[in-house]
This record gives structure tokens, C-alpha cells and sequence, in this order.
């Protein structure tokens, strides 16, 4: 008796110099950071040998999505109620959705023994010009332009002026009121949770940009160089502020900057009069990780290097099809079951079994929400994890 004791003693002491402080990431943004991916389109990563490892990762040894064993995670925006559990698929932006939480916790998970809180607050159709802008960047500014527009349809401009005050800063103001909730009490969501060694807040991931990057008024200039450095002062002032809300003066960032479409530089022929525009506003994205503040606490991961161009050039070629079976139909007087006829027809000679394949099994969503593909999503996730990973505090361990 005295030597089984003496080990069980022996045991527990050893387990508490292995224990770490839990580590704690904030994931933050808007309907892509929610994630519109569909578990339906976990086959899909399978079908290309240089995602099929990642997709061996996301499923358990049942062949369901992984459940994770030492990452939990708070969720607020993506439901009528905060979500809590140990991470798995769900936690996306609606059941049976993931976004990019998913394979984030998966992959740090991988790079520290720690156990690990994601603590998620995501909304759709929010800006950082208005919903999430920072305190420090003051209140957002009708410019001439707008105010005279707004004179010329006859709108009430005070009336305008309070309901954009009113508007500004109220997300900001809900994720940060949600992790300090869930701080305060970490043992309501990690029920683990071990007091005595306490939590880090280990780092903010940042994926957004949506509705800022095709806001005319608020970035008139947006197809000229600077046309959005509005979004890089004001995505300074986020880090700044969240910094000095959450009192983690170095807490380090990863602005995941937005993707859509791939590189700019492979931009088709349909694409070229947007070109402009969205490296404008990746580059005013990325630009507040080059500022000598943020050095080596700041990082970007470019999502467009995740875009699957496969996935995407047979939806274009969907899509010409579809254009080209409605014009026969309505140039013919076909009726609904002749049409359907015609367009499978042109699908069967236009598309190759291939191209039929990775539509059907790679996209569950439209274009701006990355096709709602677990591939595209899924990638997306690894890499802010593994660009984490890679702060000199948080170096990987496996």
C-alpha cells in the first residue's frame, strides 16, 4: 500500500510539472471567419495528394470529423446562443458547417501539448470601418462626398450621422466583452481547466475584409494605390486597442488577408477589371504587419494561396453553361423539362467527368464565402495556425 502511494504521489507531482497554462486564441471577423464550408466537401480535399494529408487530420478513426481532446471552444455569431464543446465540425456558421476554427485547433493542437481554448466571435456583413472599428480610430467620418449624396435623395443627415454613431464599434465592443465573459470563468467552458496553472492569451487571428474591400463610398479611391489605407490605420488601431483592452500588451496577431479568386496575378479575363481593386486592398490588408511596432508580433497568411483554381475554373465553365442553356431555352419556347434536357446535354460535352466531380463533391457555397469549400477553408485554417505557430513565445513542440 505505502509503495502503490508513493507512486500514485510520484505520478501527480510529474503530471503537474508537464501541465501548462491553458492557451487561449481569439478568432475573429465576419461571414468567412463563421466559415460556410460544408462537412459534405471533406471528400473533395481527399482528391488532391497535396490536401489528402490535411484531410487524414480532420477526420477521426471512424471516418467522422476529429473531435479534438485538448481544444474547447467558445462561439458567439454564428448561432441564437454562445456555442461550447470540445472542437470538432458544427462550429462553422451553421450546423454542419466549418470555417477556419476547425483545422486551426487542429494544427495547434499539433504544434503544443497545452490544452487550448478557441474563443470565436464572428458576425456577417460586418466592416472594420464601422462594425468592428476600434476606439482609437475614432469615430467614423461621412466625407463631403457622401454627406452631399445623401442631401441629393432627400435623407436627413443628422439622422444619418447618429445612426452611423450608434452603428460604430458595436461588434468591437461584443468580442471583446466576450472574452473577458469567458476568461472570467474559464472552467464554464473548459471544464479541465487547471487553476493553479492559469491561462496565456497565446494570440488573435483575424479573417475579414468582405465588406470593406467593395465599399465604395467609404473608399472612393479603392482602385488607385492608397485607395484603402482607411482599413490599414484603422486594422493598426485593432491590434492597439484589443492589446491594451485585454491587457496583453504583445499579444501576437495573424491577419489572415482576404482571398477570393486566388492571386490576382491569375486572374482571368472576367476577373481583370477587378484586379486593381482587390491587390489594392489585400496590400492595405497586409500593410500594418510591415509597421516597426508590430515587428515580429504581427504576421499575414495570404488565403488567395489556398484558392483551388481547379474548383474554380469548372464553376466558371458551370456557370457559361448555364448562361448558354437558359439563352437556347428562352430563344426556343422550351419548356422546363426540354431546358433541363438541353442543359445536361451541354454539361455532358462541356464538362469532363473531372471537372463534374470536383462540383459536386468541392462546393457547398458561392464564390466570396471561398465556394464553401472545407478544401479552400480547411487551408486556410492550417496556415494561420502554423504562421502562429511561428511567434518565438509559441515556437512548435511537435
Amino acid at each position: 500500500m505505502k509503495l502503490l502511494l508513493t507512486l500514485i504521489t510520484t505520478l501527480a507531482l510529474a503530471a503537474q510539472l508537464h501541465a501548462k497554462p491553458l492557451q487561449v486564441f481569439i478568432l475573429a471577423g465576419q461571414s468567412n471567419m463563421q466559415g460556410h464550408a460544408k462537412v459534405s466537401t471533406f471528400e473533395h480535399i481527399g482528391m488532391d495528394p497535396a490536401t489528402k494529408p490535411m484531410l487524414a487530420e480532420m477526420l477521426g478513426p471512424d471516418g467522422k470529423p476529429k473531435v479534438c481532446g485538448r481544444v474547447w471552444i467558445s462561439s458567439i455569431g454564428c448561432a441564437d446562443a454562445e456555442q461550447t464543446g470540445k472542437l470538432t465540425a458544427g462550429f462553422g456558421a451553421s450546423p454542419g458547417k466549418i470555417g477556419p476554427e476547425f483545422t486551426f485547433g487542429i494544427y495547434m493542437e499539433k504544434f503544443t501539448d497545452a490544452p487550448i481554448l478557441l474563443i470565436k466571435t464572428s458576425w456577417g456583413g460586418k466592416s472594420l470601418h464601422t462594425d468592428f472599428r476600434p476606439p482609437g480610430a475614432g469615430p467614423y467620418v461621412f466625407s463631403e462626398a457622401q454627406l452631399a449624396a445623401f442631401a441629393k435623395k432627400g435623407k436627413d443627415v443628422a439622422a444619418m450621422k447618429e445612426e452611423k454613431a450608434a452603428a460604430t464599434g458595436v461588434s468591437y465592443r461584443l468580442m471583446v466583452g466576450h472574452v473577458k465573459m469567458v476568461l472570467a470563468d474559464l472552467k464554464r467552458v473548459v471544464p479541465d481547466y487547471d487553476v493553479a496553472q492559469g491561462y496565456e492569451l497565446a494570440g488573435f487571428a483575424w479573417f475579414q475584409g468582405w465588406n470593406d474591400m467593395v465599399d465604395g463610398d467609404t473608399y472612393p479611391q479603392r482602385d488607385k494605390p492608397g485607395g484603402y489605407d482607411a482599413y490599414s490605420g484603422a486594422m493598426a488601431h485593432l491590434i492597439r486597442d484589443v492589446r491594451k483592452d485585454l491587457n496583453a500588451p504583445k499579444l501576437p496577431f495573424v491577419i489572415g488577408v482576404l482571398g477570393v479568386g486566388g492571386p490576382t496575378a491569375e486572374y482571368g479575363p472576367g476577373q481583370q477589371r477587378y484586379q486593381a481593386t482587390h491587390q489594392n486592398f489585400r496590400d492595405a490588408m497586409a500593410a500594418p504587419a510591415s509597421l516597426p511596432e508590430f515587428k515580429g508580433n504581427v504576421a499575414t497568411v495570404l488565403a488567395e494561396r489556398y484558392w483551388d483554381l481547379e474548383l474554380s475554373t469548372a464553376k466558371a465553365k458551370e456557370n457559361e453553361i448555364n448562361q448558354r442553356a437558359k439563352k437556347l431555352a428562352e430563344d426556343s419556347n422550351q419548356t422546363p423539362a426540354d431546358e433541363k434536357a438541353t442543359l445536361e446535354k451541354l454539361r455532358a460535352g462541356g464538362l469532363t467527368g473531372r471537372e463534374r466531380l470536383v462540383l459536386e463533391k468541392g462546393i457547398s457555397n458561392l464564390e466570396f464565402h471561398y465556394l464553401g469549400s472545407a478544401k479552400i477553408l480547411g487551408g486556410v485554417g492550417k496556415g494561420l495556425a502554423e504562421a502562429m505557430a511561428e511567434f518565438k513565445h509559441f515556437k512548435k513542440t511537435k
